[in-house]
């Protein structure tokens, strides 16, 4: 399978829609898996004609996690493969100026739920899961699982939740906290892009600067916080945009932001 078959990209105006496309795998994130993923993520990351990206998977499922079948290069350590095929883009998505909202169906499971929970906003459809399987194989939650699942959800309710590999429906998602929104299966994508449309007309520059603010809030004091924040408003008050937006709400119109 190719790199273009294995992830597709697909433009929707403004919204940029990354599908991992292995369905036969339930979008295993094998090798040619995640090297498409991350050719998708440094397109879309820097060209200004996209507002929101999403991220999802093919044939009902999100992502089963690693490709076991594809087993480990003898040559290699498990370290170095986490850290060459994974972490990239997933500080890609952390790291990028616009939101990235996963949209998920059937299992979020291994290092799948470590890419759906990166995403800044996260869509599940109602046969959606995560599962974190890794004691029932003798390996340890990877791709930043402890630490986005410890900040959610506290530390023991994290540690219980790896260790005894729950499996976590998309109802029980949505009260813990772990995805913003639950919707019928069948128009899990119709939805999220109906959402990613929104968050496209609204101010790139303000969107980028809360998602750096709130990236760095976690691990900011209190002080450190309000003086980045006031950096990034600064930022945000002499922009192009900003100006365009006071300008429509005293017109009482609707503001047509540019990204400057």
């Amino acid at each position: 399978m190719s790199e273009t078959q294995a992830t597709r990209l697909d433009r929707h105006g403004p919204v940029a829609v990354i599908t991992l496309n292995s369905p036969q795998t339930r979008n295993a994130l094998g090798e040619a898996v995640a090297s498409g993923l991350h050719a998708a993520l440094m397109s879309v990351a820097p060209d200004p004609a996209v507002r929101v990206v999403v991220l999802t998977g093919a044939g009902g499922a999100f992502s089963a996690g690693a490709d076991l079948k594809e087993g480990l290069p003898e040559t290699h350590r498990v370290e170095d493969m986490i850290n060459s095929r994974y972490r990239p883009s997933l500080e890609l998505i952390a790291g990028m100026d616009k939101p990235v909202i996963a949209a998920v169906a059937g299992p979020a499971a291994g290092i799948g739920m470590s890419f759906a929970l990166v995403c800044d906003l996260v869509v599940m459809a109602e046969n959606g899961f995560l599962l974190a399987p890794f004691s029932t194989i003798g390996l340890i939650p990877d791709g930043g699982a402890t630490w986005l699942l410890a900040r959610r959800l506290g530390y023991h309710r994290a540690y219980q939740l790896c260790i005894e590999a729950e499996r976590i429906p998309a109802d029980r998602c949505l009260a813990m906290g772990l995805v913003n929104r639950v919707v019928a299966t069948d128009t899990l994508l119709s939805e999220t892009l109906a959402w990613a449309g929104e968050l496209a007309e609204r101010a790139p520059l303000a969107l980028a600067r809360t998602k750096r603010a709130m990236r760095q809030a976690m691990s900011l004091s209190f002080g450190d916080t309000v003086a980045l924040e006031a950096a990034l408003q600064n930022e945000c008050a002499t922009s192009a945009d900003t100006r365009e937006g006071v300008q429509a709400f005293l017109e009482k119109r609707k503001p047509q932001f540019e990204g400057r």
